[in-house]
Formats: structure tokens, sequence, C-alpha cells
């Protein structure tokens, strides 16, 4: 009996920081190959500009399923004039009752001027309480670092999350120090 194994792709981090009256996503660039734990790729681009630049997104999860989602919430976010609630809430709506997209392995970040968005696959929307968010496996590291550079100094978002990706780096090693950072001012 032949067991196939299907390689699973990890190794993400994206940050997404509101301080000082701007916001900023920042994400690592390293993909995994669990199998071996090789890296396969160390600059590859998880945070982008939507609809019009007024949104950022970034993703976790396998890129493919990302981009698809990233088609979809652009979609979204032009049919409803770019109000990122409506258009998250509209994705997730989507994303969990489709067939086909229900099977998508990914999670994105989401912001605007107004507001940061985790959504996922199974229906969630969720704006936290502070504004910090990140996810990927070394999403816990950074959002623990970039609540102590928002507490502690008076840096601007883009310099948290580019300090916060860069603490996060030095101890997960599903990420790497190769940071795109998107802001929003």
């Amino acid at each position: 009996m032949k067991v196939e194994y299907e390689p699973h792709i990890l190794g993400t981090t994206v940050l997404a920081v509101r301080a000082g009256g701007k916001a900023a996503m920042a994400g690592d660039g390293q993909v995994t190959l669990e199998t071996n734990h090789t890296i396969l790729k160390s600059s590859a681009r998880k945070v982008r500009k939507l609809y019009k630049n007024s949104v950022i997104a970034g993703f976790a999860g396998s890129v493919g399923d990302a981009l698809t989602l990233f088609d979809k919430l652009e979609g979204y976010l032009e049919e409803t004039r770019g109000d990122l609630l409506r258009a998250t809430v509209n994705l997730a709506k989507e994303w969990r009752t489709d067939r086909v997209l229900r099977q998508l392995k990914a999670m994105l970040l989401c912001m605007n001027k107004d507001h940061l968005l985790l959504v996922s696959g199974t229906g969630e929307v969720i704006e936290p309480d502070e504004p910090v968010l990140a996810i990927g496996s070394g999403g816990a590291y950074a959002t623990a670092a970039a609540r102590a550079l928002m507490k502690f100094t008076d840096m601007d978002a883009a310099s948290i999350t580019r300090e916060a990706l860069k603490i996060a780096a030095s101890i997960c090693i599903y990420t790497n120090d190769n940071i795109v950072i998107e802001e929003l001012g």
C-alpha cells in the first residue's frame, strides 16, 4: 500500500499595527517546506495594498489559496465601494459556505484607516481590542514585541512592525528578517 504525503509549506509572520495616527502591515519573506525543513524562498511578498491603495492585506498559509482570497476580497471591496468591514464579512460568508473556497488553507489580515481585521475560512471576522494583530508561525512573538514597543517607545507604526518582525525572526525558525512593509497614512 502506497501512502502519499502532501508536503506542507510553512513559515509566515504577518503583523499589523496602528500607532501615531498611521497604520502599517509587515510580512517576512520566508517560505519553508515542512518535509525536510528547507527554506524554499526567502523573499516572498505576503503583504500588498488593495482597492485604490486604501486597504492593506497580508496572508499566512498557502500562497495560491491566499491569492484567490485576495482576488475575492478585491471584488468585494469594489462591490462595497471600499467598505472593508462589509467586504470581509461577505468574503468570510462565501469562504465558509462555498464548497471549493472552504478547502482553501490560508488566513488573512486586512486593515484600512478605520479597521484592523482577521478573516478566516471558518467564517471569522475579528477586530482585536488592541491595535496590534499578527498571524503565522511567528505571530505570537511579533505581537508580544509590538505591544512592548508600543508601550515603551514612541516609534511609528512602520518602525514597530519592522522591529517586532526582526524580534520574531530571531526566535521563530519559520520567520526571516527579509521584511516587506506597507503603510497607510
